[in-house]
């Protein structure tokens, strides 16, 4: 059993691959905090249909589709900075 994703300020973050795993491989998990190169997004993975990854903005929102090729873990600075957006957009009324 994979170990529970590290919290901070509500965005999940996986830590780093074992040493021993193919450093050239990622391997998405559902509720992983990722990087989207294909749109250059971060989301969460919300689920894996198929060929593609379902992901939906830190915040909430519309999910969109991915290539899991196209899927990289997201760093705890880019996590973070995701997070604080959706806070920042969230203090302005923009989202609810």
């Amino acid at each position: 059993m994979a170990p529970e994703p590290a919290v901070t300020s509500g965005v999940p973050v996986h830590e780093a691959p074992d040493a021993d795993a193919d450093p050239g491989r990622y391997e998405p998990r559902v509720h992983g905090t990722v990087v989207d190169t294909g749109s250059k997004k971060v989301g969460r993975i919300m689920g894996l249909v198929g060929p593609y990854a379902q992901l939906r903005p830190v915040g909430g929102g519309l999910e969109w589709d991915a290539r899991p090729e196209d899927l990289r873990p997201a760093t705890t600075t880019e996590a973070l900075s995701a997070g604080v957006a959706v806070a920042n957009a969230r203090s302005r009324g923009e989202c609810t």
